[in-house]
């Protein structure tokens, strides 16, 4: 295991903007930590800068306190003691099974070559593979080709891992298993590990922490918890899975246990959020999920009249497109549940309906 510090991390192409741009980072011992963002923000370009495949522009990288990048020092890959899974397996085709895991070992200068076979055997039953061993790439599953890629990565204990969105190229039903092998792998062998993904269910499944990136620049960092239900800002928010971004006005400040009155839009309803901050007149930036409104009761308090516009079926879920005055709204509703507050009439467009968010899923966000 190890800590893993990065000080004013940049990386720069040719005369392009920075791809990372003064990263400041600290990935603690034997922690899993996910670098989440959009293709381009960065998160590949810094995990190369970890495993020295790129040579930053500036900035330093210690491990353990121990520079590995720093004014005229460059510690190359092969002395870094770390493993990387990548994206595209990189398995040799020609090789079997048990010879591309053992070629990490084959390849260290200080290998004992009487450990290889035991320790081959080893990695190969804690990735479920011990009877693959023979067999080439070729004859493999994606998702068995994706195990021996990770056992390679392991087999050579490292103190670091490194994981470049190494299941994207297999099915949603495989990766939701091997996103379960890999954190169980993870908390097993106690590695410091580093894990790339623009997928934010694969973060949030997999980490301790999540590091938010764009364009070069870190956004926020958090648990998985921290970042779901408090965005530090609006693209985190859009990111992460917030359908409905709104601008409001405070109507009434907040008080006691309850959060500011706020009108969504310049003509939508009056609702309660989470809002504290701003004195009456202010505007404020609120974020809510398509699965936080629901249809209300009639009569209930904290409701509003809203309009449809669309309704997509999901099969368990209801999708609604809604106007409420000014503001457009995204509600995700169980179809069960739709049809409990409508006995049994699926809403059209053109119908008005009762809505309801709660006031603590209506969340203020940053600018």
């Amino acid at each position: 295991m190890a800590q893993i510090d990065l000080t004013g991390l940049t990386k720069r192409f040719d005369a392009g903007a920075a791809a990372v741009d003064r990263l400041d980072l600290t990935i603690r011992d034997g922690e899993f930590l996910s670098l989440l963002g959009p293709s381009g923000c960065g998160k590949t370009t810094t995990l190369r800068c970890l495993a020295g495949l790129e040579r930053p522009t500036g900035g330093e990288i210690h491990f353990d306190g121990a520079p590995v990048v720093a004014r005229a020092v460059f510690v190359p890959p092969e002395r870094r003691h770390l493993g990387m899974v990548f994206q595209s397996y990189a398995l040799w085709p020609h090789m079997t099974v048990f010879d591309n895991v053992a070629y990490p070992l084959r390849r260290g200068a200080r290998a004992d070559r009487r450990e290889i076979a035991p320790r081959v055997a080893e990695i190969l039953e804690v990735v479920g593979l011990g009877d693959y061993a023979d067999r080439l790439p070729g004859k493999l599953s994606g998702g068995q080709q994706q195990r021996v890629a990770l056992a390679r990565a392991l087999v050579n204990k490292p103190r670091v891992v490194l994981y470049d969105e190494p299941l994207s190229n297999l099915d949603s039903l495989l990766r939701a298993q091997m996103r379960r092998e890999v954190r169980k792998l993870h908390e097993t062998l106690g590695s410091t590990s580093v894990y790339v993904t623009h997928d934010r269910v694969e973060a949030m499944a997999l980490s301790d922490r999540v590091a938010v990136m764009r364009d070069g620049v870190l956004q926020q960092i958090g648990t998985p918890r921290e970042i779901y239900t408090a965005p530090a800002n609006r693209f985190v928010a859009d990111f992460i899975g917030f359908d409905n971004l709104v601008k409001a006005e405070v109507v009434e400040a907040a008080a006691g246990a309850l959060g500011a009155a706020v009108r969504l839009g310049a003509d939508g309803p009056v609702v309660r959020s989470a809002a504290r901050a701003g004195a009456v007149g202010g505007s404020v930036e609120l974020a809510a999920r398509a699965t936080a409104i629901r249809l209300a009761a009639d009569g209930e308090p904290g409701a509003f009249a809203a309009r449809v516009q669309t309704v997509t079926y999901l099969g368990e879920d209801l999708e609604l497109q809604l106007r409420a005055g000014d503001v457009p709204l995204l509600a995700r509703i169980r179809d069960a549940d739709v049809r409990a507050a409508t006995a049994g009439r699926v809403p059209a467009a053109g119908n008005e309906v009762a809505l309801h968010i709660r006031p603590e899923e209506l969340v203020e966000i940053g600018s």
